[in-house]
């Protein structure tokens, strides 16, 4: 068969299945915070068979979920690429996965701008509002008959992956209700700040944890977490680090600006994989591990 026309086929297939996966937007739905006064706003990614599947609820960042190019709409048709990518990544390995809008129902949909920490409002704290968030939409995936309710773990980034570790602080906020043996079953937080947990001497986390952290990061200290990350395995807990040399916050941004930088690209290579990998250590029975 002539070269032309079998790239012209191949071609044909990547576009179609590019067609197919930007159709596959998530199912919106709703459901209570910990708080007991917020409705929250979700995004949920299925598998296409019907379950029960593990699941994982996914905690945005500063600047939130919804794309600065679609400003204004606030919809599953105007997510970032990032937060879509990894939503049809853990549907399309046999998860559910719950984007939870934790911002847009407090007022603020755009989230916040580099370097605000100290001027964003309680409302959207990510150490005692935000878990409760989290435990929110745990109980509802719990009351999802397509979810397996006691393999259910938490994925956040930056201020989504500094929510994580105060989620799974035995002391959390929204844990009284669960119980630590009901709670996450594992943690992933992406180049979050540990200062925090790190000032925190009674500070542990119930579950095991994973903290991917980017070397060449100008908006938390890598060196922190990794200080942090010694500090947990010295007493016991299960806390595991990986620095990606060279790589920028927010690495597994898809979009051309950070893609072209080498080192985000091969940081998010691995991360899907080391992921995949922990979170299938943790939420999936053995026989349905992949190799």
């Amino acid at each position: 068969m002539p070269t032309k026309l079998l790239w012209l086929i191949a071609l044909v297939l990547v576009l179609g299945r590019a067609a197919g996966v930007h159709a596959a937007l998530p199912e919106t739905v709703r459901f209570a915070s910990g708080d007991g006064k917020t409705e929250l706003v979700g995004y949920l990614y299925t598998p296409a068979d019907a379950g029960p599947h593990p699941a994982i609820v996914l905690l945005h960042g500063r600047s939130g979920h919804y794309s600065t190019l679609k400003r204004g709409t606030y919809t599953a048709e105007s997510l970032t690429a990032r937060h879509r990518m990894w939503g049809r990544y853990w549907a399309s390995r046999g998860y559910a996965a719950l984007l939870v809008d934790s911002f847009g129902p407090r007022g603020h949909p755009d989230g916040f701008p580099r370097h605000s920490y100290d001027d964003r409002p309680a409302a959207v704290s990510e150490r005692f509002v935000r878990p409760l968030d989290a435990y929110g939409a745990l109980a509802y995936l719990r009351s999802r008959s397509d979810v397996a309710g006691e393999r259910v773990g938490v994925q956040g980034w930056s201020n989504g992956g500094m929510t994580v570790l105060s989620t799974l602080a035995v002391d959390a906020p929204g844990i009284a209700g669960t119980g630590l043996d009901k709670g996450f079953r594992a943690g992933l937080a992406q180049y979050p700040s540990c200062r925090t947990q790190l000032r925190e001497p009674a500070y542990r986390p119930y579950a095991p944890l994973l903290i991917l952290a980017a070397e060449n990061d100008d908006e938390v200290s890598p060196k922190v977490c990794d200080t942090f990350a010694e500090l947990m395995r010295g007493r016991g807990h299960p806390v595991e680090f990986v620095v990606y040399e060279g790589a920028h916050h927010s690495y597994d941004d898809p979009g051309k600006t950070k893609q072209s930088h080498a080192p985000n690209g091969a940081a998010m290579k691995d991360s899907l994989h080391r992921a995949e990998l922990f979170f299938a250590r943790h939420l999936k029975p053995e026989r349905e591990i992949r190799p």
